[in-house]
């Protein structure tokens, strides 16, 4: 079976109302995320919505790992996350710099400013609630997901646009720096069945 594509910036299913999910058995539901995990695998990328692949349903998978452009000191298993909603975000906030499978396919990055930390409450792929508070990377890739279900690319947020690079100046010369680093860095995941 295909892999499906990430789309990129310009192409309306990005910006089209992403609809909630009623039924988190249904097959349509467990091929979505099936197809999420692999689009974001396939991509390289630790993070990736539904509208992402032209999907438009209020879904996004997550997994912290190493990839070609991210290193990680602490990485995160698989989630799913359906119908979420962000019900904390800190008052202090932190700069990463950012990619994304969708604009110029993962290979631009900018500096964007987010709240440190984080909590989304959402439905497992069992259907399950959940509270997930987290710090670091795994918040920086929940927020950019939710941007996506919302219609934002990152570059909308981007807070410096002279400081856009490319992806190998970045693997060069901002993965490993010490802010982008202590930024990134996960120390809470703090996971509640609710």
């Amino acid at each position: 079976m295909a892999i499906r594509k990430v789309i990129q910036a310009g192409d309306p299913r990005l910006k089209k109302k992403n609809k909630t999910v009623s039924n988190f058995n249904s097959p349509k539901t467990k091929k979505l995320i099936q197809d999420l995990v692999k689009a974001m695998r396939k991509v390289g990328l630790i993070g990736v919505a539904a509208n992402q692949i032209g999907e438009n349903h209020m879904v996004f998978v997550t997994q912290i790992r190493k990839t070609k452009a991210r290193k990680v000191n602490k990485g995160d298993k698989l989630r799913v996350y359906i119908n979420p909603k962000i019900t904390y975000l800190s008052k202090s906030q932190n700069l990463i710099f950012e990619g994304c499978g969708s604009v110029a396919h993962g290979a631009i990055f900018g500096p964007v400013l987010r709240s440190s930390e984080i909590e989304i409450q959402a439905f497992n792929e069992k259907g399950q609630k959940f509270s997930l508070k987290a710090d670091g990377i795994l918040a920086r890739a929940i927020l950019h997901e939710m941007d996506h279900l919302q219609g934002v690319e990152f570059i909308q947020k981007v807070s410096d646009y002279k400081k856009m690079v490319g992806e190998e100046h970045y693997v060069k010369k901002i993965r490993n720096s010490a802010l982008q680093k202590k930024n990134a860095k996960i120390t809470k995941i703090e996971y509640k069945k609710l």
